[in-house]
């Protein structure tokens, strides 16, 4: 059983991530509600991959991928940002800081779904 944490503030599109992943076989979801939840998480729970908005309170999605990235213990989960931010100058900032991919909203669950095969077989 593979582990994947969804961060992400809005309790609709955590929900509707959750739905999402969950018809594929073999996988677990864990939620956090903002970055620094999810950072609390992480210590306790072996997490196989990292999904994040970037605009949250608190600790946002581009200091939770920086503290990931530069953390041994969890510098080679692979991370996706999922955000309504389309511009350029934020995808590039969310993939130098060490992001695997970069996927807009709205997108189509198939998006996230192979994605996710990719990553995690």
């Amino acid at each position: 059983m593979k582990t994947i944490l969804i961060t992400e503030d809005s309790p609709t599109t955590r929900s509707m991530l959750a739905s999402t992943i969950e018809s594929l076989e073999g996988y677990q979801i864990i939620e956090a509600a903002s970055g620094f939840e999810a950072l609390r998480l992480l210590p306790r729970e072996r997490v196989d991959l990292i999904i994040t908005d970037i605009n949250m309170p608190d600790i946002n999605g581009l200091e939770l991928i920086s503290f990931v990235k530069n953390n041994p213990n969890y510098s080679l989960i692979p991370l996706f940002i999922i955000s309504t931010e389309s511009g350029e100058k934020d995808l590039e900032r969310g993939l130098s800081l060490g992001a695997d991919e970069y996927l807009v909203k709205p997108f189509k669950p198939e998006q996230l779904l192979e994605l996710i095969r990719r990553y995690l077989g």
